[in-house]
């Protein structure tokens, strides 16, 4: 049996169940859970495509794949062809397995930032490969790594890296040989800064070789439960991918499909959704504040990533204390022993109850 870390959020339970004795109940930001509804146009997409009797394909569907590639043109100024899209059930399940995927195993790093969501290691360790978390990618040397996975807009921290940073990543990657994954299933919210892509040509020169960038519609568009994202980029790993993928079952249900490309073809309900975030936002973080609390990074993204100078688990205390219950910032890496991360994902009415309980 392959040695996995504890399930992180198991540790949180205590400390969830007294933020649940407040007398107003609990405010949890401890999740960046959606609690908007799912655009309609999605849903009836869904509804739309529900008499799917025959097994979709793992490669989706062609107006899936173009709806993809139309919104990373469109938005983010990537241009590539559909067919180096390939849908995943969710982006999580990618992070996990894509070691795994790429034949990574015994002997061989995975190398990922210092403070990183806990998947890249557990992916790391499935594969029986040797994680590895840094920030000193560049000071690595000589060494041949196969797998470098970057992470704009950071989970938990919200910090963008520039085009310039990026750069210098796929450089150093493509000297060795090393295959990029770049995680970006927050770019579309940006607040102080816009996040960019790993495939947009002010980074990558034009040449998608080597590199996969990972999208999702879990917070652009509230359809976690749907299980809704993709991975894009170099055409060779997209293939080597898809040929795993279908020996292994890895198939998105064909309704999802036929949600997912609806989604991406509006951009309309994705900008009202970070309107939304930024109003919580633009709320719950001058209370943080003033309640002595200091905000760092969090140029990006769907959390507050904060600190008051102490331990972050007798931060997460004193907010459940008050009902409510944040992320101790451990739960990403050593780097975060002193802080907090806080989602701005509950709804207008909680966070308006967190504001008045941190006054």
């Amino acid at each position: 049996m392959i040695g996995l870390p504890d399930f992180p959020w198991d540790r949180l339970t205590p400390l969830k169940t007294l933020a649940q004795e407040h007398p107003d109940g609990i405010v949890d930001l401890s999740v960046g859970t959606p609690v908007d509804p799912v655009p309609p146009l999605v849903r009836q997409a869904l509804a739309d495509a529900s008499d799917s009797p025959g097994y979709p394909l793992t490669y989706g569907t062609e107006r899936l794949r173009s709806a993809a590639a139309g919104w990373l043109s469109r938005r983010h100024g990537v241009n590539l062809d559909q067919a180096d899209v390939l849908p995943l059930i969710g982006s999580k399940e990618f992070v996990a397995w894509l070691p795994t995927l790429l034949g990574v195993g015994p002997g061989q790093r995975v190398v990922f930032p210092a403070l990183a969501y806990p998947t890249y290691d557990v992916g790391a360790r499935l594969a029986g490969a040797e994680p590895y978390a840094t920030d000193g990618l560049f000071s690595l040397g000589p060494e041949r790594v196969p797998l470098v996975w970057v992470n704009s807009p950071s989970n938990p921290s919200g910090k963008v890296l520039p085009a310039e940073h990026l750069r210098k990543v796929v450089a150093w990657a493509r000297e060795r040989g090393a295959v990029v994954a770049s995680d970006e299933c927050y770019i579309e919210l940006g607040w102080e800064e816009q996040p960019i892509s790993i495939l947009h040509p002010d980074v990558c020169g034009g040449s998608h070789e080597g590199l996969l960038a990972v999208h999702s519609l879990s917070k652009r568009s509230n359809m976690a439960g749907y299980r809704a994202g993709f991975v894009a980029g170099d055409p060779a790993l997209v293939g080597r991918l898809l040929e795993v993928r279908k020996h292994a079952g890895m198939i998105m249900p064909g309704p999802v499909q036929a949600a997912m490309a609806v989604a991406f073809d509006d951009d309309a309900h994705a900008d009202e959704q970070h309107a939304r975030y930024a109003a919580r936002r633009a709320l719950l973080r001058p209370a943080l504040e003033a309640a002595g609390w200091r905000i760092e990074h969090s140029e990006a993204g769907l959390y507050l990533w904060a600190t008051n100078g102490t331990d972050c688990w007798k931060q997460v205390r004193s907010l459940a204390d008050k009902g409510i219950l944040v992320a101790p910032g451990d739960f990403y890496g050593r780097a975060g022993a002193e802080h907090v991360r806080i989602a701005v994902t509950a709804s207008d009415e909680r966070i308006s109850a967190a504001v008045s309980r941190l006054q």
